[in-house]
C-alpha cells in the first residue's frame, strides 16, 4: 500500500488504553494524558497498514515497553502486545474498504 490513511486517534487511543497501557496510567485518579501512547499507535497501526504481521507488531510494542520505557518484561507482555495488534489490524482493516 503506498498512502497511509488518516486513522482516527480515538480508534486507536480505545484499543491502546484497554489493551495496552504499560505504564499503567489508565487507574490514575486525577486520569491520564490522553495522547500517551498515540505515536506508538500510530506507528504500529502503519505498520499493519503496510503489511506487517501481527508478531512484528507485537515486536514493536514489547520493544517500546522494555528498551524505550525501560520496563521489565512483565509475565503475559507477549500475550497483550498480540492482542494490541489484533485490535489495531481489525481497525485497519475496516479503513481498506
Amino acid at each position: 500500500m503506498s498512502s497511509t490513511p488518516k486513522f482516527q486517534l480515538s480508534k486507536l487511543r480505545e484499543i491502546g488504553w484497554s489493551k495496552w497501557d504499560p505504564i499503567g496510567l489508565a487507574g490514575l485518579e486525577n486520569g491520564w494524558p490522553a495522547d500517551e501512547y498515540d505515536g506508538y499507535l500510530l506507528q504500529a497501526a502503519g505498520q499493519i497498514w503496510n503489511g506487517s504481521p501481527d508478531d512484528v507488531i507485537a515486536d514493536y510494542l514489547i520493544k517500546i515497553e522494555t528498551e524505550h520505557m525501560g520496563l521489565i518484561a512483565a509475565p503475559g507482555i507477549r500475550l497483550r502486545a498480540v492482542g494490541v495488534a489484533r485490535g489495531l489490524r481489525e481497525y485497519v482493516e475496516t479503513l481498506r474498504s
